[in-house]
């Protein structure tokens, strides 16, 4: 043992102790088909949705809407308000819909818990400070006039794609989303509610309700003021009544929503899309019973789970039950089969087999729209649900393509097919400046950040350094370097977005952790030299910041707070990443390296796993994080089994 590791206290039976473990537990994980699936956390107010929607279709069920009552009376903090994610400040917007959906299920409004729910709203603004979507929701029960929404005419489906303003420059998120609110808005379905059910008492002064949805931007010759005006116009058109091209455009969002529904009832396997889908086609004067809103509301039934609530008050039997924005069983078996991988279990291990034939079996070899700024490459990507092939994205096909040239299958043809059209197909979603995107090529119009109605800040899926990341380590790990022209690029790209301090921010993990766990890995696969300033100054940034327990962490308030990033408390997966980046830099003999391992290790349960309840991926930053179940796992096993095989004996 070297003396860093010993001062750290870790030494190889207890570091194999503690991966075979964690192997065991992994491996009892796997579902029969091949596959990991763990839970997608959200905030409540995906749920809280669930029970408003079920409520405006007419298809109420009291005994869910009591385990969803107690499932939010339990996410509830003290002071009334609810959060965006674990340990988080309260959230308006959250609030006034979990509240919304309590009242709705018949809590009483002078109840003690509804109470502090209401002050701490009215002390926060009340509605007239809520985000556009949430008045949205409002607006579908007479809580909120459409009249005072920002503008979005149906006939936006309509503008060609070569139009600076058209539907193929929004992320593939928001574009699926706005063509179904199109309809909404244009139809503007709206269902009662119960006496002494609505929520008019949230509102801080009764005249706020004449006031627009968003605040008047305060330069007038930016985006912002160019689309509040424009706005401003649009909706006088719609006062009176002057629509154009209004059933041609209505039958073409109909239509374009049709083709996009897919075989578990989804719309881009994914909440936001799914639900205005359902209201559009009921708004259009689809029927509950028609198979296409069956099928929705079939298929959105099976994004539910349950379980007893922890708390000891609850009646015998009592259950909660929540939704979860999506389901990521692409993503977890990529992930935990290069877990297993790095841990030591052989190429060949029954598990990893069954999980690498799953995998090829979820390659999408159909269109998306991804095709509409990409129409020469054939398909061959992976998506990250179990039914999404519109839109298959870059990070999930990268990580299955690692995971897949590193398992042994009795099919080795049918392996290296599969390899050789996913790079094919995630090269050629490449995007000019040399970065990848999520879903698309080149879908970074900034100015549609600025619509009113995109309050929430993520409507477009500009290449970020943690997706480009983990393009380049596929490509190091198939044997490319960094002259391979994709590469290089790539690189350049990745240069130009370090910051200053030596990090990378993260898109889809928090944060700057998330980044430099990311990078790292990336530059040391295509054998680029770990001795450069650039990785220099991350590998300060990463000692700078460890933590006195021996870990790393980093809170999801540092997207809007930079000043914090790094700060605490620790976590096994953002320690577990900062320990990849470490170890790929050449640091595995460090005391930084061992102390994080150290933290890993005595922070083991018995059964081999770890606790996590913060939230470190990340939805839309700032606005949706998510806490994914088995990043607890995975990311230490892989942190555990690479710092075992950089010091194994040459």
């Amino acid at each position: 043992m070297t003396s860093s590791r010993a001062a750290a206290g870790v030494n190889d039976v207890q570091l194999a102790a503690s991966i075979d473990g964690a192997t065991r537990w992994l491996l009892d994980d796997q579902h029969a088909d091949g596959y990991w699936v763990g839970e997608l956390e959200a905030n409540v107010s995906i749920t809280a949705e669930y029970l408003l929607l079920t409520h405006h279709l007419g298809i109420a069920d009291r005994e869910v809407w009591a385990k969803i009552v107690r499932y939010l009376r339990r996410h509830q903090h003290p002071e009334g308000y609810w959060s965006q994610w674990y340990g988080g400040p309260g959230e308006l917007s959250t609030t006034i819909e979990a509240y919304f959906a309590l009242k709705l299920a018949g809590e009483e409004p002078d109840a003690p818990h509804m109470a502090r729910a209401r002050d701490w709203v009215l002390a926060h603004g009340g509605i007239a400070r809520a985000r556009v979507f949430t008045k949205l929701w409002l607006a579908l029960f007479d809580q909120y006039d459409w009249d005072r929404l920002p503008a979005m005419p149906p006939w936006l489906v309509l503008l060609p794609r070569w139009f600076p303003f058209n539907i193929y420059e929004f992320a593939s998120w928001a574009r699926a989303t706005i063509v179904a609110i199109t309809v909404v808005f244009s139809l503007r379905p709206t269902a009662t509610v119960p006496a002494g059910a609505g929520v008019q008492e949230l509102w801080c002064d009764p005249r706020q309700r004449r006031d627009f949805a968003v605040r008047r931007p305060r330069n007038p010759l930016s985006w912002s003021g160019f689309f509040w005006h424009l706005d401003s116009v649009l909706r006088l058109l719609e006062r009176n009544h002057v629509r154009p091209l209004h059933h041609r455009a209505l039958g073409t969002a109909e239509r374009w929503l049709l083709d996009r529904q897919e075989a578990d009832g989804s719309w881009g396997g994914i909440q936001p899309p799914w639900v205005y889908a359902i209201l559009a086609l009921r708004a259009l004067g689809y029927p509950l019973d028609h198979p296409v809103v069956r099928q929705g509301l079939d298929g959105f039934r099976s994004f539910t789970r349950e379980e007893p609530p922890p708390d000891e008050a609850d009646p015998p039997g009592a259950r909660m039950l929540w939704t979860e924005p999506c389901l990521s069983p692409v993503w977890d078996t990529c992930l935990a089969a290069i877990a297993l991988r790095d841990a030591g279990l052989p190429a060949d291990h029954p598990a990893l087999v069954r999980a690498g034939e799953w995998m090829l079996q979820e390659q999408v070899f159909s269109g998306g729209d991804w095709q509409v700024k990409n129409p020469d490459t054939p398909p061959g990507g992976w998506a990250f649900e179990f039914e999404n092939d519109v839109y298959p994205d870059m990070d999930d096909s990268a990580y299955v393509l690692v995971a897949l040239d590193d398992i042994a299958l009795p099919d080795e043809a049918a392996k290296r097919r599969a390899i050789d059209a996913g790079l094919r197909w995630t090269l050629s979603m490449q995007s000019e400046d040399g970065g990848w995107g999520a879903f698309d090529v080149d879908n970074k119009a900034e100015f549609l950040t600025q619509i009113p109605f995109a309050d929430f800040g993520a409507t477009i899926d500009p290449p970020t350094a943690d997706v480009t990341a983990h393009v380049l380590e596929l490509l190091g790990r198939l044997g490319y370097r960094g002259e391979f022209p994709p590469a290089k690029r790539a690189l350049r790209f990745l240069a130009d977005l370090q910051e200053p301090d030596g990090s990378w921010w993260g898109r889809w993990g928090v944060n700057y952790l998330y980044g430099l766990g990311a990078v790292l890995p990336a530059l040391e696969a295509l054998g680029e030299s770990m001795s450069q300033p650039a990785v220099l100054k991350a590998v300060d940034w990463l000692h700078r910041h460890q933590l006195p327990d021996g870990g790393w962490g980093e809170g999801c308030e540092t997207y809007a707070e930079p000043r914090r990033a790094g700060a605490g408390p620790s976590t096994p997966s953002q320690t577990a990443w900062a320990l990849m980046a470490l170890i790929a830099a050449g640091e595995a003999e460090s005391e930084t390296v061992a102390r994080g391992v150290r933290y890993l290790m005595d922070r083991q349960r018995q059964d081999g796993t770890w606790d996590e309840p913060e939230f470190t991926g990340t939805g839309f930053s700032t606005d949706f994080m998510i806490n994914y179940h088995l990043y607890r796992h995975y990311f230490p096993l892989m942190a555990l089994g690479r710092y075992q095989q950089a010091l194994a004996p040459a």
